[in-house]
């Protein structure tokens, strides 16, 4: 037989449960406060890999060839499509992928076919945009 009825509790536990209760209210505070933590955290993440990589820009680039022509000179030829003028950055890389050349090209708005040649210190193996950024009106 038990010592106390079953609907009863034991002074201390009653106590921390009023106190926890009086504190909190009935709310799942901790509940609300991490799912509210997760959406800001995750709202910033999303932005932040966007702005990193470029899809929120508005520029999509096509490399459509490259050619080695020389020891110290490579060239491509891309497509730029861009609402307003753009600049990209043209990466000429060895066999060990070591970058050996490097250049900046400005591309006008619109629907662009490009070639670009690079300067390379040695060699080059291949030839690509690294990366291409509409470029702001208050230059």
């Amino acid at each position: 037989m038990p010592d106390r009825p079953a609907g009863t509790t034991t002074g201390a536990t009653e106590s921390a449960a009023s106190w926890t209760r009086r504190r909190l209210g009935e709310t799942p505070v901790f509940f609300v406060v991490g799912v509210l933590a997760a959406a800001v955290f995750t709202i910033g993440w999303g932005y932040a890999l966007m702005s990193y990589g470029g899809s929120g820009s508005g520029v999509s680039v096509q490399v459509v060839a490259w050619e080695v022509e020389s020891a110290d000179e490579a060239s491509v030829s891309f497509q730029v499509n861009s609402d307003a003028p753009a600049e990209c950055v043209i990466t000429a890389r060895d066999a060990q992928h070591v970058v050996v050349g490097q250049k900046s090209v400005d591309v006008e708005s619109g629907i662009r076919d490009v070639t670009a040649t690079v300067d390379t210190i040695r060699e080059a193996s291949a030839v690509e945009v690294g990366s291409c950024r509409e470029q702001s009106s208050t230059r």
